[in-house]
């Protein structure tokens, strides 16, 4: 077995350092193997948290909550006198934009595939991405201890894959390695070591050194992600692809054939889950910036008297916009702590500088966000509310591209792998939604796996329809797949809304009626608003209703007014499924306390008389 060893990055060359990505579908054990890596090369001391700690790498609340990776992070260890940088990207397609920008640093690639599930749409997108950008793969079989893991099944889909998306005969052969993440065994069979040397020696001589020009007088630097804190402001994080960077040099900022000179004022390295500060940096290695604060993700950051400015990073294009803007209801401003227009541009403007797959453009007083689906938006705004961030959002639309003159619309291809009893309402669901069945397999587990192509606009909603009608059981994942010309507009069913049609707080009384004609979002002695959605009716238009009703006391007593109110429960919508509840004509007002869903014409006369046509 190897042994440990901690050496200082001054002693280090770039024949000794590895930079290296965890890609894989969501929830095949990316996060838990980098874990394992981070312990098992005596990173953390014996008694220190992180020992007893899981996904150590998911800094975000969100991410502990969603139990997925939503951002890319570094994080470094050092291993028989080599110095490996690790990088833990998110396994959801939505989050691909954090993938495509922080392949830049890696110089090989971690392919993580589960023993039972094998490849999905989201490991055939970074394997794409990774090949497309000639690194070096390394497959690890994980979760072989499942009780329906299919390994030769899972190897021959792997190696289908591969055969599809490489680009060069060289990327047919790959090592291979097993692995039980949560235990930190792997081995190269599927008889595990006890721990994951195999892991760390297949980095060292599996994934090449950073093939980077370290002898070159004048440096450069592409900015792969960006960071932050009070103290020293803003870090530009990205692999120095030639030369040496020193603390205090003087750089040049490359952006759009543009050039602005800086400083370096600080220069970091990674060492487990936090930074260093060293005098300089070699060519080959993974560093952090302070200083050159106006340097974006893309932007190169170069030094000598002709600097060069090194390929940007190219992004997918966003299938989705949201509007958001400032609250607009009556009860704007009462539980948030930033409301304005204003603010909620600045909050919007520095999501750009590290969400790069985001775009922006002005709508009316708020703006039109564009990202990569429901998912990726719903984040975003999920963040601001935490941040105390008061606003209101639409309902997610389609973005279409005009291609050789036709208007487009994109593709998506969708798994879906559900018990047998439920094939019958997901083929109903998809068959409405138009999508088109590609392939349907019965698994080795005996559930069904289909693979749909479907339009992103078909796609809103689907998740949570489906997990209502598979009582939570539905396994879904989808990839973009393209675009094709639109051929009809989808548009969503849905039963009418329950519409409060006066201000007020409501009352059991009033629920109590209301129920019988739909399903109830509220519960009682909750404030309303004339225009505010308080249920799903039970039938196709929209009901305005009276909640706010009080009992009329009277000296008439019968046997049934002396009966306690029975209210069934209400149902509360979480903030995906009240965007996906959404028509075009209601809003979604979000505030640190509350979801309202309301109409953007608050007026029920008004309303009607204007009969928009969305």
């Amino acid at each position: 077995m190897s042994i440990y060893v901690k050496i200082t990055f001054m002693t280090l060359s770039k024949d000794k350092i590895r930079n290296v990505a965890i890609i894989a579908h969501v929830d095949h054990g990316k996060t838990t193997l980098v874990d394992g890596l981070l312990k098992q090369s005596h990173t953390f001391r014996d008694n220190q948290a992180e020992m007893n700690q899981t996904l150590i790498m998911d800094s975000m609340d969100q991410e502990h909550e969603r139990g997925i990776t939503i951002t890319a992070k570094q994080t470094c260890v050092y291993y028989d006198g080599y110095k490996i940088n690790i990088i833990d990207t998110p396994g959801h397609a939505d989050f691909s934009g954090e993938v495509e920008r922080t392949l830049n640093m890696a110089d090989g690639v971690l392919l993580i595939v589960d023993a039972q599930e094998g490849p999905m749409p989201q490991t055939k997108f970074v394997l794409q991405k990774a090949l497309e950008l000639n690194l070096k793969p390394v497959v690890i079989i994980n979760k072989i201890d499942k009780p329906a893991a299919r390994i030769p099944e899972v190897l021959s889909e792997i190696e289908s894959l591969f055969l599809e998306l490489a680009t060069d005969e060289s990327q047919l052969f790959y090592p291979v390695y097993y692995a039980i993440a949560r235990e930190g065994r792997a081995g190269k069979t599927t008889n595990l070591d006890d721990d994951l040397h195999v892991i760390f020696e297949s980095i060292i001589n599996d994934i090449p050194a950073p093939s980077v020009d370290s002898d070159s007088d004048s440096a450069q630097l592409l900015v792969a992600a960006l960071a932050g804190d009070n103290y020293l402001g803003k870090y530009c994080i990205g692999k120095i692809f030639r030369g040496k960077l020193k603390k205090g040099q003087s750089v040049k900022i490359l952006h759009n054939n543009e050039s602005k000179t800086s400083k370096i004022d600080n220069l970091f390295v990674y060492k487990g889950l936090g930074k260093e500060e060293v005098p300089e940096a070699i060519a080959g290695d993974i560093v952090a910036i302070t200083g050159v604060a106006e340097a974006n993700i893309g932007d190169t950051i170069a030094t000598g008297d002709n600097p060069e400015a090194l390929p940007g990073i190219e992004l997918e294009a966003p299938t989705l916009s949201i509007y958001i803007g400032p609250n607009t209801s009556p009860l704007k401003g009462r539980e948030g702590e930033y409301t304005t227009s204003r603010q909620i541009a600045e909050r919007l403007e520095r999501e750009l500088e590290t969400n790069i797959a985001l775009k922006l453009q002005p709508d009316g007083l708020g703006y039109k966000v564009s990202g990569r689906g429901e998912l990726h938006l719903s984040v975003l705004i999920e963040t601001m509310r935490r941040e105390g961030y008061e606003l209101e959002a639409g309902r997610p639309e389609v973005v279409y591209r005009d291609i050789d003159g036709q208007k487009c619309e994109p593709m998506e291809d969708l798994t879906i792998e559900v018990s047998s009893e439920f094939v019958g309402a997901v083929s109903q669901e998809l068959g409405i939604r138009r999508a088109e069945l590609k392939s349907q397999e019965i698994t080795s587990s005996g559930s069904t796996r289909f693979v749909y192509e479907i339009s992103t606009a078909a796609l809103i909603g689907l998740r949570n329809n489906l997990l209502t009608e598979t009582k939570g059981t539905v396994i879904m994942s989808s990839i973009p797949s393209g675009y094709r010309p639109v051929d009809g507009y989808y548009r969503p069913e849905r039963n009418g809304a329950l519409v409060a049609f006066e201000d007020g707080v409501s009352t059991s009384y009033a629920l109590d009626a209301a129920q019988a004609r739909g399903v109830l979002f509220i519960p009682p002695q909750t404030p309303v608003y004339q225009g505010m959605i308080v249920g799903l009716s039970n039938k196709k238009d929209d009901i305005d209703i009276n909640i706010c009703r009080e009992k009329q006391l009277t000296n008439m007593r019968t046997h049934a007014s002396d009966g306690a109110i029975q209210l069934t429960p209400y149902t509360q919508l979480s903030l995906e499924q009240c965007l996906d509840f959404l028509l075009d004509d209601e809003l979604l007002e979000v505030t640190p306390k509350s979801l309202r869903l309301r109409k953007r014409q608050l007026d029920p006369i008004k309303r009607k008389r204007e009969n928009r046509k969305y």
